[in-house]
Order: structure tokens, then C-alpha cells, then sequence
């Protein structure tokens, strides 16, 4: 059986692991929700040009 210590340091490396993962879990869905939040911003700005250019074509069209 392993000594107190390395039981220890066992657990520290295996909490130390688990900490890792969690911060990539996190840095990842971060990461999406920024991605997302792109896409989004360009498809209301893209959105809000064709509806300008609508109506601009709607005002000179006699």
C-alpha cells in the first residue's frame, strides 16, 4: 500500500486533472457562444442592409 503521501499527491494530480478539463469545457462553450454570437450579429447586419436596400429601391421605383 502507498504511503499517506502519495495517496496525496495522487489525489492532487487527479483533482489537478480534473480542474484542467473542466476550464477546457468552459474555454470551449465560451468559445461557441462567441461564434454564435458572430454569426448572429452578421446575419442581423446583413438582414438590416437588405431591408435598407428595399427600401431604397422602393423609394426610386416609379
Amino acid at each position: 500500500m502507498g504511503s499517506m503521501k502519495d495517496q496525496f499527491d495522487d489525489k492532487s494530480q487527479e483533482l489537478k486533472n480534473k480542474a484542467k478539463q473542466a476550464m477546457g469545457a468552459k474555454k470551449d462553450q465560451a468559445q461557441e457562444q462567441a461564434r454564435q454570437a458572430q454569426q448572429k450579429s452578421k446575419s442581423e447586419t446583413d438582414r438590416a442592409q437588405q431591408e435598407a436596400q428595399d427600401r431604397f429601391d422602393q423609394d426610386y421605383d416609379i
